[in-house]
């Protein structure tokens, strides 16, 4: 039986992992923060940062040169105006995201050279 539970035949689903036979649905990449909810709400670095975030791991480019530098950067003001958008027009969550963006984590701002949050 060809696709059943104990075939060797196995359906690509990228949304699921399978670990010793077991299925798991995937998580949000891990380094892309949520964002809706917090208090006080994602400031306007907050959005930029995760959008860069976002256009780095699509793109594959973590550092662009000059080149490709301009359409980066315009995509991640897209990408940053568009979650502010969105964050705008959903409803109120009922708690915070279990996660501390980090850029409201001290030793994230102490290495890059910020001061406390103030938010």
């Amino acid at each position: 039986m060809a696709g059943g539970r104990n075939s060797l035949v196995t359906v690509f689903r990228p949304w699921v992992r399978f670990v010793g036979g077991r299925a798991y649905r995937r998580g949000m990449c891990r380094n892309i923060t949520e964002l809706r909810g917090l208090q006080p709400p994602a400031t306007d670095d907050e959005v930029t940062a995760a959008a860069a975030q976002f256009v780095r791991k699509i793109t594959g480019i973590g550092k662009p040169n000059p080149a490709v530098a301009p359409a980066i950067d315009e995509a991640v003001q897209e990408i940053a105006a568009i979650t502010r958008d969105l964050l705008a027009g959903l409803p109120a969550r009922r708690g915070e995201p279990t996660t501390v963006p980090p850029l409201r984590r001290p030793a994230v701002r102490q290495r890059l050279g910020l001061g406390p949050f103030e938010g």
